[in-house]
Protein backbone atom coordinates (compact mmCIF):
# COMPACT_ATOMS: atom_id res chain seq x y z
CA UNK A 1 0.00 0.00 0.00
CA UNK A 2 1.18 3.85 -1.14
CA UNK A 3 -0.65 6.99 -0.16
CA UNK A 4 -0.48 9.79 -2.27
CA UNK A 5 -0.86 12.45 0.08
CA UNK A 6 0.77 11.51 3.26
CA UNK A 7 1.55 14.81 5.20
CA UNK A 8 -2.27 14.12 6.57
CA UNK A 9 -0.38 10.87 8.92
CA UNK A 10 0.59 14.44 10.67
CA UNK A 11 -3.09 14.40 11.98
CA UNK A 12 -2.49 11.53 14.27
CA UNK A 13 -1.22 13.62 16.49
CA UNK A 14 -5.12 14.18 17.02
CA UNK A 15 -4.96 10.77 18.65
CA UNK A 16 -3.23 12.68 21.87
CA UNK A 17 -7.29 14.60 22.72
CA UNK A 18 -9.61 11.45 23.29
CA UNK A 19 -6.31 9.79 25.35
CA UNK A 20 -6.41 13.10 27.24
CA UNK A 21 -10.26 13.22 27.63
CA UNK A 22 -10.30 9.92 29.32
CA UNK A 23 -7.51 10.04 31.78
CA UNK A 24 -8.81 13.86 33.26
CA UNK A 25 -12.26 12.03 33.62
CA UNK A 26 -13.12 12.27 37.36
CA UNK A 27 -15.11 9.24 38.45
CA UNK A 28 -17.80 10.62 40.76
CA UNK A 29 -18.09 10.00 44.56
CA UNK A 30 -20.71 7.96 46.38
CA UNK A 31 -22.43 8.82 48.91
CA UNK A 32 -23.61 6.57 51.99
CA UNK A 33 -26.79 7.00 54.22
CA UNK A 34 -25.64 6.98 57.82
CA UNK A 35 -28.19 7.35 60.67
CA UNK A 36 -26.04 9.60 63.12
CA UNK A 37 -22.34 11.34 62.76
CA UNK A 38 -22.00 11.64 66.54
CA UNK A 39 -19.52 8.82 67.14
CA UNK A 40 -17.47 9.72 63.85
CA UNK A 41 -14.23 11.58 64.61
CA UNK A 42 -12.97 13.97 61.74
CA UNK A 43 -10.42 12.62 60.08
CA UNK A 44 -7.17 14.37 58.44
CA UNK A 45 -8.06 15.91 55.08
CA UNK A 46 -6.58 14.26 52.42
CA UNK A 47 -7.01 14.04 48.47
CA UNK A 48 -5.96 11.90 45.77
CA UNK A 49 -6.31 12.21 42.16
CA UNK A 50 -5.99 8.52 39.78
CA UNK A 51 -5.46 9.36 36.38
CA UNK A 52 -6.91 5.49 35.35
CA UNK A 53 -8.31 4.63 31.95
CA UNK A 54 -12.38 4.48 31.92
CA UNK A 55 -14.40 3.12 29.52
CA UNK A 56 -11.45 1.77 27.55
CA UNK A 57 -13.49 0.26 24.57
CA UNK A 58 -14.66 4.03 23.71
CA UNK A 59 -11.81 5.42 24.07
CA UNK A 60 -10.53 2.73 21.32
CA UNK A 61 -13.01 3.42 19.06
CA UNK A 62 -12.61 7.29 19.04
CA UNK A 63 -8.94 6.91 18.36
CA UNK A 64 -9.71 4.52 15.75
CA UNK A 65 -12.03 7.14 14.52
CA UNK A 66 -9.24 9.58 13.96
CA UNK A 67 -6.68 7.39 12.70
CA UNK A 68 -8.92 6.36 9.97
CA UNK A 69 -9.67 9.48 9.27
CA UNK A 70 -5.90 10.51 8.57
CA UNK A 71 -5.53 7.26 6.41
CA UNK A 72 -8.40 8.42 4.48
CA UNK A 73 -7.17 12.16 3.74
CA UNK A 74 -3.72 10.50 3.23
CA UNK A 75 -5.36 8.39 0.13
CA UNK A 76 -4.55 5.17 -0.14
CA UNK A 77 -3.93 3.16 -3.23
CA UNK A 78 -2.82 -0.16 -3.25
CA UNK A 79 -0.16 -1.74 -5.49
CA UNK A 80 -0.18 -4.76 -6.52
CA UNK A 81 2.62 -6.49 -8.59
CA UNK A 82 1.88 -9.07 -10.93
CA UNK A 83 5.07 -11.09 -13.15
CA UNK A 84 5.41 -9.31 -16.59
CA UNK A 85 5.85 -12.71 -18.19
CA UNK A 86 1.62 -13.81 -17.40
CA UNK A 87 0.71 -10.30 -18.93
CA UNK A 88 1.08 -9.72 -22.65
CA UNK A 89 0.25 -6.55 -22.71
CA UNK A 90 -2.24 -3.29 -22.38
CA UNK A 91 -4.01 -1.50 -24.16
CA UNK A 92 -5.35 1.80 -23.12
CA UNK A 93 -8.41 4.52 -24.39
CA UNK A 94 -9.65 7.59 -22.65
CA UNK A 95 -12.58 7.34 -20.38
CA UNK A 96 -14.00 10.53 -21.64
CA UNK A 97 -14.00 9.56 -24.90
CA UNK A 98 -13.74 6.33 -24.91
CA UNK A 99 -16.52 4.76 -27.24
CA UNK A 100 -15.31 7.20 -30.00
CA UNK A 101 -11.88 5.95 -29.64
CA UNK A 102 -12.89 2.71 -29.69
CA UNK A 103 -14.43 2.87 -33.55
CA UNK A 104 -11.51 4.57 -34.30
CA UNK A 105 -9.78 1.89 -33.78
CA UNK A 106 -12.28 -1.17 -33.47
CA UNK A 107 -10.43 -3.75 -35.44
CA UNK A 108 -6.60 -3.29 -34.03
CA UNK A 109 -8.27 -3.00 -30.08
CA UNK A 110 -10.09 -6.36 -30.82
CA UNK A 111 -7.51 -8.20 -32.16
CA UNK A 112 -4.99 -7.18 -29.61
CA UNK A 113 -7.78 -7.98 -26.88
CA UNK A 114 -8.00 -11.32 -28.47
CA UNK A 115 -4.56 -11.79 -28.60
CA UNK A 116 -4.38 -11.67 -24.77
CA UNK A 117 -3.91 -8.22 -23.90
CA UNK A 118 -5.79 -6.37 -21.11
CA UNK A 119 -7.60 -3.07 -21.59
CA UNK A 120 -7.59 -0.45 -19.66
CA UNK A 121 -8.87 3.36 -19.43
CA UNK A 122 -6.48 5.75 -19.92
CA UNK A 123 -6.33 8.02 -16.87
CA UNK A 124 -5.47 8.20 -13.42
CA UNK A 125 -5.60 4.68 -12.15
CA UNK A 126 -5.58 3.04 -15.15
CA UNK A 127 -8.34 1.03 -14.44
CA UNK A 128 -9.33 -2.53 -16.26
CA UNK A 129 -12.24 -3.03 -18.13
CA UNK A 130 -13.80 -4.31 -21.31
CA UNK A 131 -15.56 -3.49 -24.74
CA UNK A 132 -18.48 -5.37 -23.60
CA UNK A 133 -19.59 -1.82 -21.31
CA UNK A 134 -18.43 0.92 -23.08
CA UNK A 135 -18.73 4.42 -21.18
CA UNK A 136 -20.82 7.05 -22.71
CA UNK A 137 -18.42 9.69 -23.89
CA UNK A 138 -18.87 12.98 -22.59
CA UNK A 139 -20.00 16.28 -23.98
CA UNK A 140 -17.16 18.00 -22.01
CA UNK A 141 -13.63 16.46 -21.94
CA UNK A 142 -11.59 17.20 -19.27
CA UNK A 143 -7.86 19.02 -19.94
CA UNK A 144 -6.72 15.59 -18.88
CA UNK A 145 -2.34 15.79 -19.68
CA UNK A 146 -1.52 12.49 -21.60
CA UNK A 147 1.76 13.71 -20.99
CA UNK A 148 1.71 13.44 -17.06
CA UNK A 149 -0.57 9.97 -17.50
CA UNK A 150 2.67 8.55 -20.27
CA UNK A 151 4.86 9.44 -17.60
CA UNK A 152 2.64 7.46 -14.48
CA UNK A 153 2.63 4.66 -16.85
CA UNK A 154 6.06 4.46 -17.29
CA UNK A 155 6.64 3.70 -13.31
CA UNK A 156 3.69 1.31 -13.24
CA UNK A 157 4.79 -1.00 -16.15
CA UNK A 158 7.44 -2.94 -17.24
CA UNK A 159 9.73 -1.47 -19.98
CA UNK A 160 9.80 -4.51 -21.78
CA UNK A 161 5.91 -5.13 -21.97
CA UNK A 162 4.25 -3.66 -24.80
CA UNK A 163 1.76 -0.66 -24.22
CA UNK A 164 -0.92 0.40 -26.88
CA UNK A 165 -2.42 3.88 -26.41
CA UNK A 166 -5.26 5.14 -28.83
CA UNK A 167 -6.02 9.07 -27.58
CA UNK A 168 -7.16 12.06 -29.74
CA UNK A 169 -4.74 14.83 -30.51
CA UNK A 170 -5.65 17.65 -29.05
CA UNK A 171 -3.37 20.55 -27.85
CA UNK A 172 -5.04 20.58 -24.83
CA UNK A 173 -4.18 17.45 -23.70
CA UNK A 174 -0.36 17.90 -24.30
CA UNK A 175 0.99 20.58 -21.83
CA UNK A 176 4.84 21.20 -20.31
CA UNK A 177 7.78 19.05 -21.68
CA UNK A 178 7.60 15.89 -23.74
CA UNK A 179 8.50 12.84 -21.19
CA UNK A 180 10.99 10.62 -21.09
CA UNK A 181 9.80 6.84 -20.99
CA UNK A 182 11.42 3.59 -20.87
CA UNK A 183 7.82 2.05 -21.92
CA UNK A 184 7.47 -0.44 -25.06
CA UNK A 185 5.21 1.88 -26.58
CA UNK A 186 3.03 2.49 -29.60
CA UNK A 187 0.87 5.34 -29.61
CA UNK A 188 -1.58 6.16 -32.25
CA UNK A 189 -4.07 9.41 -32.07
CA UNK A 190 -7.02 10.51 -34.57
CA UNK A 191 -8.03 13.98 -34.94
CA UNK A 192 -12.00 14.11 -33.19
CA UNK A 193 -15.05 14.09 -35.86
CA UNK A 194 -15.93 17.54 -33.80
CA UNK A 195 -12.93 19.35 -35.34
CA UNK A 196 -14.48 23.00 -35.62
CA UNK A 197 -15.88 25.09 -33.54
CA UNK A 198 -17.13 28.46 -33.10
CA UNK A 199 -17.71 30.64 -29.46
CA UNK A 200 -19.12 34.34 -29.04
CA UNK A 201 -15.53 35.90 -27.27
CA UNK A 202 -17.42 39.51 -26.33
CA UNK A 203 -20.55 41.53 -27.28
CA UNK A 204 -20.64 45.48 -26.45
CA UNK A 205 -22.65 48.07 -27.94
CA UNK A 206 -21.27 50.78 -30.45
CA UNK A 207 -22.31 54.23 -30.58
CA UNK A 208 -24.45 53.73 -33.55
CA UNK A 209 -26.37 51.19 -31.08
CA UNK A 210 -25.23 48.30 -32.81
CA UNK A 211 -23.83 45.13 -31.64
CA UNK A 212 -20.34 44.81 -31.93
CA UNK A 213 -19.54 40.84 -31.62
CA UNK A 214 -16.25 38.92 -31.64
CA UNK A 215 -16.33 35.34 -32.30
CA UNK A 216 -13.77 32.40 -31.97
CA UNK A 217 -13.45 29.86 -34.68
CA UNK A 218 -11.24 27.06 -34.24
CA UNK A 219 -10.20 23.87 -35.95
CA UNK A 220 -6.63 21.50 -36.44
CA UNK A 221 -4.91 24.07 -37.58
CA UNK A 222 -5.30 27.48 -35.76
CA UNK A 223 -7.77 29.09 -33.59
CA UNK A 224 -8.63 32.64 -34.89
CA UNK A 225 -10.75 35.67 -33.75
CA UNK A 226 -13.41 38.01 -36.25
CA UNK A 227 -15.52 40.78 -35.86
CA UNK A 228 -19.32 41.30 -36.70
CA UNK A 229 -21.45 43.80 -36.15
CA UNK A 230 -25.31 43.16 -35.77
CA UNK A 231 -27.68 46.40 -36.89
CA UNK A 232 -31.45 46.21 -35.77
CA UNK A 233 -31.19 43.82 -32.85
CA UNK A 234 -31.02 40.64 -34.96
CA UNK A 235 -29.64 38.38 -38.19
CA UNK A 236 -29.64 35.04 -39.22
CA UNK A 237 -26.91 33.21 -37.05
CA UNK A 238 -27.38 35.37 -33.35
CA UNK A 239 -30.28 34.96 -31.08
CA UNK A 240 -30.83 38.47 -28.98
CA UNK A 241 -32.49 38.66 -25.82
CA UNK A 242 -33.26 40.72 -22.97
CA UNK A 243 -33.24 39.42 -19.35
CA UNK A 244 -33.40 41.16 -16.19
CA UNK A 245 -32.16 44.13 -17.60
CA UNK A 246 -29.28 42.57 -19.40
CA UNK A 247 -28.87 41.93 -23.03
CA UNK A 248 -28.12 38.27 -23.82
CA UNK A 249 -26.61 37.14 -27.40
CA UNK A 250 -25.95 33.64 -28.58
CA UNK A 251 -25.63 31.49 -31.48
CA UNK A 252 -28.51 30.06 -32.61
CA UNK A 253 -27.00 26.70 -32.35
CA UNK A 254 -25.23 27.22 -29.22
CA UNK A 255 -28.27 29.13 -27.63
CA UNK A 256 -27.13 27.03 -23.76
CA UNK A 257 -24.27 29.65 -23.58
CA UNK A 258 -25.29 33.31 -23.68
CA UNK A 259 -22.83 36.39 -23.27
CA UNK A 260 -23.76 39.72 -21.79
CA UNK A 261 -23.85 42.13 -24.41
CA UNK A 262 -21.35 45.71 -22.68
CA UNK A 263 -23.13 48.02 -22.38
CA UNK A 264 -20.35 50.25 -20.95
CA UNK A 265 -18.29 53.77 -22.43
CA UNK A 266 -14.97 53.26 -22.59
CA UNK A 267 -13.64 56.83 -20.72
CA UNK A 268 -10.30 58.41 -21.77
CA UNK A 269 -9.16 61.26 -19.76
CA UNK A 270 -6.14 62.96 -21.07
CA UNK A 271 -3.88 65.27 -18.49
CA UNK A 272 -1.29 67.47 -19.57
CA UNK A 273 0.18 70.72 -18.32
CA UNK A 274 2.82 72.18 -20.31
CA UNK A 275 2.81 69.14 -22.93
CA UNK A 276 -0.44 71.04 -24.78
CA UNK A 277 0.55 70.32 -28.39
CA UNK A 278 1.67 67.18 -27.44
CA UNK A 279 -2.37 66.69 -26.19
CA UNK A 280 -3.87 67.76 -29.20
CA UNK A 281 -2.09 65.33 -31.46
CA UNK A 282 -2.98 62.39 -28.59
CA UNK A 283 -6.33 63.11 -28.91
CA UNK A 284 -6.36 63.69 -32.92
CA UNK A 285 -4.91 59.80 -33.03
CA UNK A 286 -7.56 58.85 -29.88
CA UNK A 287 -10.59 60.21 -32.20
CA UNK A 288 -9.15 58.44 -35.30
CA UNK A 289 -8.71 55.09 -33.53
CA UNK A 290 -12.01 54.71 -31.69
CA UNK A 291 -14.43 55.97 -34.91
CA UNK A 292 -12.89 52.54 -36.64
CA UNK A 293 -14.09 50.40 -33.09
CA UNK A 294 -17.12 52.26 -32.92
CA UNK A 295 -17.03 51.48 -29.70
CA UNK A 296 -18.78 54.38 -27.29
CA UNK A 297 -16.74 56.32 -25.71
CA UNK A 298 -15.91 60.06 -23.79
CA UNK A 299 -12.34 62.10 -24.65
CA UNK A 300 -11.60 64.32 -22.24
CA UNK A 301 -8.92 66.60 -21.83
CA UNK A 302 -8.16 68.01 -18.24
CA UNK A 303 -5.63 70.54 -17.01
CA UNK A 304 -5.97 70.55 -13.09
CA UNK A 305 -5.64 66.68 -11.71
CA UNK A 306 -8.05 67.51 -9.36
CA UNK A 307 -11.21 67.91 -11.67
CA UNK A 308 -10.20 64.20 -13.06
CA UNK A 309 -13.10 62.07 -11.76
CA UNK A 310 -12.09 58.25 -10.81
CA UNK A 311 -13.31 55.50 -12.71
CA UNK A 312 -11.04 55.98 -15.98
CA UNK A 313 -10.59 53.29 -18.50
CA UNK A 314 -7.96 54.99 -19.98
CA UNK A 315 -5.81 58.09 -17.95
CA UNK A 316 -3.37 59.50 -20.64
CA UNK A 317 -0.70 61.76 -17.75
CA UNK A 318 1.17 63.83 -20.10
CA UNK A 319 3.03 65.47 -17.75
CA UNK A 320 6.58 65.12 -15.54
CA UNK A 321 4.90 65.41 -12.68
CA UNK A 322 3.86 62.27 -10.19
CA UNK A 323 0.51 60.45 -10.52
CA UNK A 324 -1.56 61.05 -7.59
CA UNK A 325 -1.59 57.18 -5.86
CA UNK A 326 -5.80 58.29 -5.99
CA UNK A 327 -5.88 58.05 -9.93
CA UNK A 328 -3.37 55.74 -10.41
CA UNK A 329 -5.88 53.21 -8.32
CA UNK A 330 -8.73 54.46 -10.12
CA UNK A 331 -7.88 54.02 -13.59
CA UNK A 332 -8.30 51.12 -15.18
CA UNK A 333 -4.92 51.73 -17.76
CA UNK A 334 -2.57 54.28 -17.13
CA UNK A 335 -0.52 55.93 -19.62
CA UNK A 336 2.66 57.80 -18.17
CA UNK A 337 5.39 60.18 -19.49
CA UNK A 338 8.54 58.55 -18.28
CA UNK A 339 10.50 61.01 -16.28
CA UNK A 340 14.61 60.37 -16.38
CA UNK A 341 17.72 62.62 -18.61
CA UNK A 342 16.89 63.29 -22.24
CA UNK A 343 19.14 61.72 -24.93
CA UNK A 344 19.94 63.05 -28.31
CA UNK A 345 19.78 60.01 -30.73
CA UNK A 346 19.54 59.22 -34.08
CA UNK A 347 17.26 55.58 -34.64
CA UNK A 348 13.67 54.86 -35.42
CA UNK A 349 10.17 53.33 -33.17
CA UNK A 350 8.90 49.78 -34.17
CA UNK A 351 6.68 49.05 -35.35
CA UNK A 352 6.50 51.54 -37.83
CA UNK A 353 9.99 52.63 -38.24
CA UNK A 354 9.47 56.39 -37.21
CA UNK A 355 12.38 58.27 -37.09
CA UNK A 356 13.30 59.20 -33.36
CA UNK A 357 15.50 62.25 -32.36
CA UNK A 358 15.48 62.25 -28.30
CA UNK A 359 14.79 59.31 -25.91
CA UNK A 360 14.78 59.48 -22.12
CA UNK A 361 16.98 57.42 -20.56
CA UNK A 362 15.90 55.45 -17.68
CA UNK A 363 15.58 52.81 -15.74
CA UNK A 364 12.39 50.60 -17.27
CA UNK A 365 10.80 47.57 -16.33
CA UNK A 366 7.81 45.62 -18.04
CA UNK A 367 6.78 44.18 -21.38
CA UNK A 368 8.48 46.00 -24.63
CA UNK A 369 5.70 47.57 -26.66
CA UNK A 370 7.30 50.10 -28.53
CA UNK A 371 11.39 49.53 -29.33
CA UNK A 372 13.60 51.90 -30.94
CA UNK A 373 16.76 50.93 -33.71
CA UNK A 374 18.59 49.51 -31.31
CA UNK A 375 15.49 47.25 -29.13
CA UNK A 376 15.88 49.72 -26.36
CA UNK A 377 12.04 50.36 -24.82
CA UNK A 378 10.47 53.20 -26.12
CA UNK A 379 6.82 51.75 -24.57
CA UNK A 380 6.44 49.77 -21.71
CA UNK A 381 3.90 47.48 -20.13
CA UNK A 382 3.77 46.28 -16.69
CA UNK A 383 0.43 45.60 -15.10
CA UNK A 384 -2.12 48.39 -15.60
CA UNK A 385 0.68 50.75 -16.27
CA UNK A 386 2.35 51.97 -19.24
CA UNK A 387 5.29 53.84 -19.49
CA UNK A 388 6.15 56.15 -22.58
CA UNK A 389 10.34 56.53 -22.69
CA UNK A 390 9.96 59.82 -25.21
CA UNK A 391 7.09 62.35 -26.10
CA UNK A 392 4.20 62.88 -28.52
CA UNK A 393 6.05 65.58 -30.13
CA UNK A 394 7.89 66.19 -33.93
CA UNK A 395 10.58 67.48 -31.90
CA UNK A 396 10.98 64.16 -30.58
CA UNK A 397 10.10 61.93 -33.22
CA UNK A 398 8.22 61.96 -36.47
CA UNK A 399 5.48 59.40 -34.60
CA UNK A 400 2.58 61.99 -34.53
CA UNK A 401 2.86 62.51 -37.99
CA UNK A 402 2.96 59.45 -39.25
CA UNK A 403 0.04 57.50 -40.81
CA UNK A 404 0.37 54.68 -38.09
CA UNK A 405 0.07 56.77 -35.09
CA UNK A 406 -3.98 55.86 -34.70
CA UNK A 407 -3.07 52.84 -35.81
CA UNK A 408 -0.84 52.01 -32.80
CA UNK A 409 -2.86 53.73 -30.68
CA UNK A 410 -6.03 51.71 -31.62
CA UNK A 411 -4.04 48.62 -31.24
CA UNK A 412 -2.97 50.00 -27.67
CA UNK A 413 -6.77 50.50 -26.48
CA UNK A 414 -7.95 47.21 -28.08
CA UNK A 415 -5.08 44.73 -26.88
CA UNK A 416 -7.15 42.31 -25.49
CA UNK A 417 -6.54 38.91 -24.54
CA UNK A 418 -9.51 36.75 -25.19
CA UNK A 419 -9.73 33.50 -23.41
CA UNK A 420 -10.37 30.17 -25.21
CA UNK A 421 -12.73 27.61 -23.28
CA UNK A 422 -11.09 24.32 -23.32
CA UNK A 423 -14.29 23.02 -24.83
CA UNK A 424 -14.07 25.03 -28.02
CA UNK A 425 -9.98 24.11 -28.87
CA UNK A 426 -9.80 21.82 -31.79
CA UNK A 427 -6.38 22.39 -32.37
CA UNK A 428 -4.10 19.38 -32.86
CA UNK A 429 -0.72 18.30 -32.72
CA UNK A 430 1.22 15.68 -34.99
CA UNK A 431 1.92 12.18 -34.30
CA UNK A 432 5.80 13.28 -34.07
CA UNK A 433 4.94 16.56 -32.17
CA UNK A 434 2.95 13.91 -29.25
CA UNK A 435 5.47 10.72 -28.97
CA UNK A 436 7.76 10.72 -26.07
CA UNK A 437 11.29 10.10 -26.05
CA UNK A 438 11.91 6.59 -25.57
CA UNK A 439 15.10 5.40 -23.49
CA UNK A 440 15.69 1.33 -24.08
CA UNK A 441 17.13 0.14 -20.74
CA UNK A 442 17.90 -3.69 -19.87
CA UNK A 443 16.00 -5.68 -17.39
CA UNK A 444 16.56 -9.02 -16.55
CA UNK A 445 13.81 -10.64 -17.75
CA UNK A 446 13.24 -12.94 -14.24
CA UNK A 447 12.67 -9.41 -12.28
CA UNK A 448 10.18 -7.20 -14.72
CA UNK A 449 7.23 -6.93 -12.73
CA UNK A 450 3.64 -5.21 -13.45
CA UNK A 451 2.14 -3.44 -10.84
CA UNK A 452 -1.45 -2.78 -10.30
CA UNK A 453 -3.07 0.54 -8.36
CA UNK A 454 -6.73 0.93 -7.25
CA UNK A 455 -7.68 3.51 -5.31
CA UNK A 456 -9.17 1.75 -1.76
CA UNK A 457 -9.75 5.23 0.29
CA UNK A 458 -13.41 4.44 0.15
CA UNK A 459 -13.47 1.39 2.15
CA UNK A 460 -11.81 3.40 4.55
CA UNK A 461 -14.65 5.87 3.98
CA UNK A 462 -16.83 2.61 4.94
CA UNK A 463 -15.19 1.37 7.91
CA UNK A 464 -15.15 4.71 9.46
CA UNK A 465 -18.76 5.68 9.08
CA UNK A 466 -19.13 1.74 11.05
CA UNK A 467 -16.71 3.32 13.54
CA UNK A 468 -18.50 5.91 14.13
CA UNK A 469 -21.66 4.55 14.38
CA UNK A 470 -20.00 1.91 17.08
CA UNK A 471 -18.73 4.59 18.96
CA UNK A 472 -22.34 6.69 19.27
CA UNK A 473 -24.27 3.33 20.47
CA UNK A 474 -21.26 2.52 22.69
CA UNK A 475 -21.44 6.23 24.11
CA UNK A 476 -25.44 6.02 24.57
CA UNK A 477 -25.31 2.81 26.42
CA UNK A 478 -22.42 4.44 28.79
CA UNK A 479 -25.02 7.55 29.47
CA UNK A 480 -28.31 5.51 29.90
CA UNK A 481 -25.73 3.57 32.93
CA UNK A 482 -24.85 6.17 34.58
CA UNK A 483 -28.43 7.65 34.57
CA UNK A 484 -29.82 4.63 35.89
Amino acid sequence: MQFLSPIWFFALAALAIPVLIHLWNIRPGKTLKVGSIALITEASKSSRRSFKLLDVVLLLLRCLLLALLAIYLAQPEWQKYISAQKAKGWVLLPKENFKETYQKFKPTVDALSKAGHELHFFNQGFAKTDTGKLPADKDTINDINYWTLIKRLDDSVASNRPVYVFTPNGVQHFVGNKPTVRLNLHWQIYTPADSVSRWIASASFTNTNAIKVVEGNSNPSATTFTTRYIQNGSDAIHNIRVENGRTLISLKNDDNDPVVVDTSTLRIAVYTDQYQLDARYLQAALRAAVSFTGQKVIIKQYNSFNSIPTGQSWLFWLSDKAVTHLLKKSAKTLFRYAPGKVQSVNSWIDPGHQKLYKHIAGRNTGEKVWTDGFGQPVLTKAGNECAFYSRFNPVWSDLVWSDDFPVMILKLLTDTSYNQPSKYERRILTNRQIQPEVVKQFMPKSSLLQSEKADISKYFWLFMVGVFIAERIVAHRRREAISG
